[in-house]
């Protein structure tokens, strides 16, 4: 490719990505609205006891005797589901903050 048609290229790529972030910070910013300390480190510490709950409960089942019943397995993986859910929502708002996509 000549140097003039990347330049074309990159510009329009750079036009791109700028789209997609102002798009992002407007979503976001009416969305969420300002986001303080206090509410990530709720979320923090929901993910936190969502982790600790689940393998909690896993050593219950490998204590208990026997084979693990089926509601009770059932019931472990809506524990890890809950815990992985508000891990990546927590790490989802750290790639928001890392971005610059959330209003502070």
């Amino acid at each position: 490719m000549d140097p003039a048609a990347q330049k074309r290229l990159r510009g329009r790529l750079e036009k791109l990505d700028y789209t997609a972030y102002a798009s992002n910070c407007a979503v976001v910013g009416q969305t969420l609205g300002p986001v303080g300390e206090e509410s990530i480190q709720r979320l923090a510490v929901a993910a936190a006891t969502a982790r600790a709950d689940w393998i909690r409960a896993a050593f219950e089942l490998a204590d208990a005797h026997g084979s693990p019943a089926g509601e009770a397995v059932a019931s472990l993986a809506r524990r890890r589901a809950a815990f992985e859910e508000l891990a990546a929502a927590y790490e989802g708002v750290r790639r928001l903050i890392e971005r610059g996509y959330l209003p502070t």
